[in-house]
């Protein structure tokens, strides 16, 4: 008997999602029934659009590539592993033979999904695939702006060298004299607790859809309701989705009711926290310290007030980014093309 061809499959990748690292899991999951041709993208090197009503783009966000250079790389290929490509309504009727689309992040924000429904094309991502990394980057985040390393760095950037930090009225307390709040419990947050457990610090949990995991529950964790979690936490790490439930879920109120010289870390998105808030709630003395790693605009604005503070550490949005992240999420996204061509059901659908 004659050997099926080989399926195509047109891969667009970036400097990041290496278009090599997702041909060679692809290859190792389908051997020779796939044949690739790849395109990488110069994210992050060049920033990506944010859905910031591009014409013909509607509804799209965080994504990078120009449309007919899309188009034309995937051709009549009928499945395409990307990362950041935009697939909008118009792309969608411009390519009938497309019939799988595996996006390599945690949600497809780049995807028209309506339309990659009314075209019969299936779509599936690689949740957690960066929860690792994220986990550990917010355990780092939350020691250096509790630490005061980021004021000591800064300092000595400076030529400052400030001896007056290891005052007992400024230096910060240990992880193990704190109770640490973590608003969240999913793929990212249950690995936040996991590591900080090791810590010895008392950690207290607030999310309403799911339950703690026995090995927690078992170690004195505890899920107590969210104005508790304010109340007591001398750290509030964000690590839930964006909803609308979420969205702006820390803002002025919740702010005033945290315990006074708390610090607030987000790792998670921009749109969960009002940072005109959370500005006033650290120049008017209540707040004692954030940790920004994402923001509701990205780059951020070169004269953003928050930039400016010195009870604030952060980061461009890089939490996510190690090795591990893009062989982890390449594999998840091989072994969705693999089950396609075998004909079993995806095991992430969107």
């Amino acid at each position: 008997m004659t050997a099926p061809a080989p399926t195509e499959v047109a891969i667009i990748g970036d400097r990041f999602m290496l278009s090599a690292m997702f041909e060679e899991a692809l290859h190792e999951a389908c051997g020779d029934r796939v044949i690739c041709r790849s395109l990488d993208l110069p994210w992050p090197d060049e920033p990506m659009e944010h859905g910031y009503a591009k014409p013909g783009m509607d509804g799209l966000k965080e994504y990078m590539g120009e449309p007919e250079e899309v188009i034309a790389h995937i051709g009549s290929a009928p499945i395409l592993v990307t990362h950041l490509a935009p697939l909008s309504a118009a792309m969608f009727k411009a390519m009938p033979d497309l019939r799988l689309v595996a996006v390599s992040r945690g949600g497809p924000v780049n995807i028209d999904m309506g339309a990659a429904a009314g075209h019969g094309v299936t779509v599936v991502n690689t949740p957690g695939r960066n929860a690792s990394a994220v986990a550990e980057f917010t355990i780092g985040a939350i020691i250096a702006e509790t630490r005061n390393i980021t004021k000591g760095h800064d300092a000595l950037r400076r030529g400052e060298y400030r001896g007056d930090l290891y005052r007992a009225d400024v230096t910060g307390k240990e992880l193990s004299e704190m109770t640490i709040g973590v608003i969240g419990y999913g793929n990212v947050g249950t690995r936040v607790v996991r590591l900080l457990r090791a810590f010895g610090c008392r950690i207290l949990v607030t999310d309403p859809y799911v339950q703690l995991a026995p090995a927690d529950a078992a170690d004195g964790v505890a899920m107590v309701e969210l104005d508790q979690l304010l109340a007591e936490s001398d750290v509030v790490s964000l690590h839930p989705r964006v909803t609308e439930e979420t969205r702006g879920m820390l803002g002025a109120e919740a702010f005033a009711a945290m315990k006074p010289g708390a610090v607030v870390v987000n790792t998670a998105r921009g749109p969960l926290m009002d940072y005109d808030a959370l500005y006033h709630a650290l120049t008017e003395g209540s707040l004692r310290g954030a940790m920004l790693e994402t923001f509701s605009i990205e780059p951020t604005p070169p004269d953003w007030p928050l930039l400016q503070l010195p009870n604030v550490t952060l980061t461009p949005h890089i939490a996510g980014a190690s090795v591990k992240t893009v062989s982890i999420a390449a594999a998840k996204a091989a072994e969705e093309v693999r089950r396609w061509i075998t004909g079993e059901p995806p095991l992430n659908p969107c």
